[in-house]
């Protein structure tokens, strides 16, 4: 039997409030086609929030009772409120920002005899490449350009259905059924236009910039999949979008964050760029964006390095980042008995050889967490025989150790660029989240 403990949720309302709840994360989706958007979308929701706004190149004067956040790389994302007593420890919730996809190279045009023009693109983290096909997609992300001494940041949307890329016909790889590897050199490569549309590129970039084409100096840009989001299935049971590994958890613990109480911990929300590629840049879970923004509280709060410590071993984080569900096609490829569904809650992830860094007293911990909220939870595990993925907790704890766990919400066809979960999943994290941020 499956590992799954059950509560009914104590708000009332029930699906509609399931429903109201994915339709808000698909409208934050649709708005986040790069990792870029997605923390534009945040920065704005905690402003509006009554949330500070700090930079790194500035020194830090916080108050207590008060919301502050800061960015990194307009990636990457650490908001924090300091309660008036400092020394219960830290409550972290950490996600990340970026999902797999294709990265448009430098001088990306490419003419094919004098007939067309390619886009030359490179892989960015482990995709599925075939559901890419045949589908309209379009190009965002960021353009650099310099300001007086100050270099700034552009966000882009071409917000118009821009390039595919088209399958070859089964009448010339017949055999495309019977499996393919994909090179992504040679199959991947989006067509933008016919040969009038030669040099125009960058210039459709500038002009959705509202910049001029000779102001761009650097660029960070990406396809992603115009088809929308939609909630869908016998009594509106599944939703479908772009990219809900893993903005589902960032949004889920956004609103958590915006919601809770905050005055029992110092309360993270923290979510991090390039979890997809490693980790290993300077606004990833491997950097020192976390270790920094918890030293400088510390500091501002006239506390000492040995108080860091002892809030440290005070502290709990909850590592967010989805989880796979049964797949109704394929129930052999799961673990026998741990085995999550869509719609039956959030997910805690096990592993023995710490791909996730779950360990029996932090999953108690979350455990004891869903109960006080609400709400249902679920285990996986992968097949023994099955490697699985990994994600940020473990890696974010080479820098900040504390009790972590790992945990996602269930989903089908992950790093796909439509991926499918369920309508009531998101609302119980925010339900979790928010008796988290107490």
């Amino acid at each position: 039997m499956a590992a799954i403990t059950r509560w009914r949720p104590y708000l009332s309302g029930g699906i509609i409030m399931y429903k109201k709840t994915s339709e808000e994360l698909l409208a934050f989706l649709r708005k986040s086609p790069s990792c870029f958007h997605a923390i534009a979308q945040i920065r704005e929701a905690l402003l509006t929030c009554g949330c500070t706004e700090l930079h790194e190149e500035e020194k830090w004067e916080l108050q207590k009772s008060h919301s502050y956040f800061v960015t990194r790389n307009a990636s990457s994302v650490i908001a924090f409120t300091i309660p008036e007593h400092t020394d219960t420890g830290y409550r972290i919730m950490a996600s990340h920002s970026d999902s797999p996809t294709f990265k448009i190279k430098e001088n990306p045009e490419m003419a094919v005899e004098n007939k067309y023009v390619k886009l030359n693109v490179e892989r960015y983290g482990g995709m599925l490449c075939a559901p890419w096909f045949d589908r309209p997609l379009s190009i965002a992300g960021r353009v650099i350009v310099k300001e007086g001494e100050n270099f700034v940041t552009r966000l882009v949307n071409i917000d118009r259905d821009l390039v595919m890329i088209p399958n070859l016909a089964i009448h010339m790889n017949r055999e495309v059924n019977d499996g393919y590897k994909y090179n992504a050199q040679k199959d991947m490569l989006p067509i933008y236009g016919d040969i009038t549309a030669k040099d125009t590129f960058m210039e459709t970039v500038a002009k959705a910039a509202g910049v001029k084409k000779e102001e761009i100096l650097g660029h960070d840009l990406f396809l992603y999949n115009r088809q929308p989001g939609t909630i869908w299935g016998a009594s509106e049971e599944f939703l479908s979008s772009g990219r809900l590994d893993d903005l589902q958890c960032a949004f889920s613990s956004l609103q958590g964050f915006l919601k809770g109480q905050k005055k029992q911990h110092i309360s993270i929300y923290c979510v991090l760029d390039n979890e997809e590629v490693g980790s290993g840049t300077k606004q990833g879970a491997a950097s020192t964006f976390l270790y920094d923004t918890l030293m400088r509280i510390n500091a501002s709060l006239g506390l000492t390095y040995e108080d860091y410590l002892v809030n440290l071993a005070k502290s709990f984080m909850i590592s967010a980042d989805n989880a796979h569900a049964i797949h109704p096609n394929h129930t052999d490829m799961a673990d026998p008995v741990n085995r999550p569904y869509l719609n039956e809650g959030i997910v805690i992830k096990f592993n023995a050889n710490q791909k996730y860094c779950t360990d029996g007293v932090s999953a108690a911990m979350f455990k004891a967490l869903c109960q006080e909220a609400g709400v249902p939870y679920q285990t996986f595990t992968n097949r023994s025989d099955i490697l699985g993925g990994s994600t940020l907790g473990n890696i974010s704890n080479t820098k900040v150790a504390l009790n972590t766990v790992d945990i996602g919400l269930p989903q089908l066809a992950m790093h796909s660029p439509y991926e499918t979960a369920g309508v009531k999943d998101t609302w119980y994290l925010v339900q979790a989240a928010e008796k988290f941020y107490c």
